[in-house]
């Protein structure tokens, strides 16, 4: 099904809570697979389904680790499942490694895991990528994604470096997914500040026109400014369950549903699996 691919370029703009933010309130079947080279934090952050067998707490040797000794002689999708485990709530997660060492050994895994995900039917896979850098591997991971979704926070440094990542990405995905991108804003000027990034990102051309009639090769994939997900500190806790409340109520969850619903129908309407299936 979907594969949809979250991102940012530096600092740490949250795109692992994104990541389990939107997969806990995905309207369809998911997965959230954590393919973070620099080393994942779900195994720390969150805990295990209590049924899970391993005691509340997330396995680190049984998700991309055990999955890459099996994809070794080749991978299919109906193989991810035995890798995957089951937080409290009951969402599915791949957890990835645990340091940037492990990550080097498994270049080779990026572009068959990506296929292996968009066979992943009916299920839609989010996949947390971390900060991309250049030439990154995860580049073949990417190109088989429906859509890459670069987050930002709304303040100079990180927008300009996110305008820089737009144009550098969409030169190696010509021909690619459309990219995306997801305001991590304060709440107290949250519609302003996706506005400002918008304008940021469109002023600066990195909305990529569609290459010139007889230019060689296909174009660089277009890119939207999609909306923004609350910077809420309290929500994130109650994610991880350091926190006591509703999470249902938190900012984080009620932005990160309407960003789940933009996103499905972008996925939706959106042809590319289609057309490359024909």
């Amino acid at each position: 099904m979907a594969v949809i691919a979250l991102a940012a370029d530096k600092g740490a703009p949250g795109v692992t809570t994104a990541a389990v933010a939107l997969g806990a309130v995905w309207p369809r079947p998911v997965l959230v697979a954590e393919c973070d080279q620099a080393g994942g934090d779900l195994v720390y952050r969150l805990p295990a389904a209590e049924d899970s067998g391993e005691g509340g707490i997330l396995n680190p040797s049984r998700g991309l680790l055990s999955l890459a000794a099996t994809a070794r002689r080749g991978l299919r999708p109906d193989q991810i499942a035995e890798h995957c485990q089951r937080l409290v709530g009951g969402l599915d997660v791949l957890v990835g490694v645990t340091n940037a060492e492990q990550a080097q050994a498994m270049t080779w895994l990026w572009g068959p895991l990506g296929r292996a995900f968009a066979g992943l039917d009916p299920v839609d896979v989010i996949v947390d990528c971390g900060r991309l850098g250049a030439g990154s591997p995860l580049t073949d991971l990417l190109r088989e994604a429906d859509l890459v979704v670069l987050l930002t926070r709304a303040t100079l440094e990180q927008v300009a470096h996110l305008r820089e990542r737009v144009s550098a990405l969409g030169g190696e995905l010509r021909g690619g997914p459309p990219l995306g991108v997801l305001v991590l804003a304060d709440p107290r000027d949250f519609r302003g500040s996706i506005a400002e990034v918008d304008r940021i990102v469109a002023g600066a051309g990195a909305s990529h026109a569609p290459a010139a009639p007889g230019a060689p090769g296909p174009p660089a994939p277009p890119v939207t400014v999609l909306g923004g997900l609350a910077l809420d500190p309290k929500g994130a806790d109650l994610l991880a369950g350091r926190w006591g409340g509703r999470l249902d109520r938190s900012l984080l969850i009620r932005s990160a549903r309407e960003v789940a619903g933009e996103l499905a129908g972008r996925i939706a309407a959106n042809p590319r699996r289609d057309a490359a299936a024909r």
